[in-house]
């Protein structure tokens, strides 16, 4: 069987590495596995293309800053990306994250409605059934249940159109792109999202809920040497807003007692910056890194992970750091507070500071152990996970016997 992954990048961040990661299972499963990737960088470690070009990612982020339309460039790149598609005669296409301004989504959809190649498609957030917005769970929207108009958070959110609303538009457009494509399935990471699709226009299509997994070999305890005698409370982000509960950290930084310090991950010299004149040696902060051993001893050395998140599907953070032994203490938003259980860490409602304080400093004093912490997160072993994601496309595709007849 031949399948074809698409995703905006394969590093770095969570989506990329969920794609190398399924890559990697599909071809120890013996069948054929290809990338098509938005932009670079690109590893000759994995067989496909890169879609897109910086000349055409600036036009198209242009285009939707100046004109609200994220997904509605890079016809030209697409055209070509089509032609190799259709070269490749993959038997399924598995689709990720298709925004990330490298497709033209209508050219996309209207090519797999005609292909007859089964699709997958992981929604890794919600942008495909709104007009903008990657998530509205924090601004308490609906309207993209019926249909999005008058969004008050166009320019303020991802994928950020500064000068236009165009929500009405391109959830009209999107809505005709998405629906009717035969033989597609959505995975969604969360049992949360799963309920959201059936509120959405994607909803006549069957949805099978499969969590992230992550490698239980590169994430898990070991020992870890800590220079200083404090309890490290630790935070992971790729980019560090308002969303992620950045705001949150810095309260605990001002808030916790003495031996008690923040650590995050992710945050670039700027934010460092001004981080570090606001609260000096409080915050140990540090850049974003492409080295899992690092990120792993991280994780390792903290006395309690924290995801103070206000919008987020299924954090892969969360896993990760229970895979390492260590307890999560998350607010209750989209699916991350599926993944502790009452044997590894505390779930909290959004947004409630003074809970999350309290489960901070009581998950620090060690009520949670490493070994029921490590055993939660064997639920989402990356072999088990992206088995399962093997098992639907052999269901789909018609297994092995219908790749071997090709």
């Amino acid at each position: 069987m031949k399948i074809l992954l698409v995703n905006t990048v394969i590093r770095p961040g969570s989506v990329g590495r969920i794609t190398t990661d399924l890559y990697n299972v599909i071809t120890a499963a013996g069948h054929e596995a290809y990338l098509g990737i938005g932009r670079e960088p690109w590893d000759e470690a994995y067989k496909g293309r890169v879609i897109g070009n910086k000349k055409d990612f600036y036009l198209h982020v242009g285009k939707n800053f100046l004109q609200g339309e994220a997904g509605f460039g890079s016809a030209e790149v697409t055209r070509a990306f089509l032609q190799y598609i259709t070269e490749l005669k993959p038997d399924l296409i598995h689709l990720h994250n298709i925004h990330g301004f490298y497709l033209q989504v209508e050219m996309l959809f209207s090519f797999l409605k005609k292909a007859g190649i089964p699709v997958v498609w992981t929604l890794h957030d919600c942008w495909p059934f709104t007009g903008h917005c990657a998530y509205y769970d924090y601004a308490a929207c609906e309207k993209w249940k019926t249909g999005c108009h008058t969004c008050m958070m166009h320019a303020k959110t991802y994928p950020y159109a500064i000068f236009k609303d165009n929500t009405v538009n391109a959830y009209a457009r999107k809505r005709e792109a998405f629906v009717g494509v035969p033989n597609l399935h959505i995975v969604t990471p969360s049992a949360w999202l799963a309920g959201e699709l059936k509120e959405s226009f994607l909803r006549e299509y069957p949805v099978h809920v499969i969590p992230n997994g992550i490698d239980l070999d590169v994430f898990s305890p070991k020992e870890s040497v800590v220079g200083d005698n404090v309890k490290y409370i630790l935070g992971v982000a790729n980019i560090w807003e308002f969303r992620k509960g950045l705001q949150y950290f810095e309260r605990l930084a001002e808030g916790l007692p003495d031996g008690y310090r923040v650590k995050l991950i992710g945050v670039d010299k700027r934010l460092q910056k001004k981080l570090k004149k606001k609260h000096g040696d409080k915050m140990e902060l540090v850049g974003r890194t492409a080295n899992i051993e690092e990120l792993a001893d991280a994780y390792r050395q903290a006395a309690v992970f924290v995801n103070p998140t206000l919008e987020d599907n299924l954090p892969t953070t969360n896993i990760e750091a229970l895979a390492c032994g260590t307890p999560v203490v998350t607010y209750q938003t989209g699916g991350s507070g599926e993944i502790a259980d009452e044997k590894s860490g505390i779930t909290v409602a959004r947004g409630d500071y003074d809970a999350l304080v309290s489960a901070v400093i009581r998950t620090a004093n060690g009520a949670f152990s490493p070994k029921d912490c490590r055993k939660r997160a064997e639920a989402f072993d990356k072999k088990t996970c992206y088995g399962r994601y093997i098992e639907l496309y052999e269901e789909l595709s018609g297994g092995s016997a219908h790749a071997a007849k090709r």
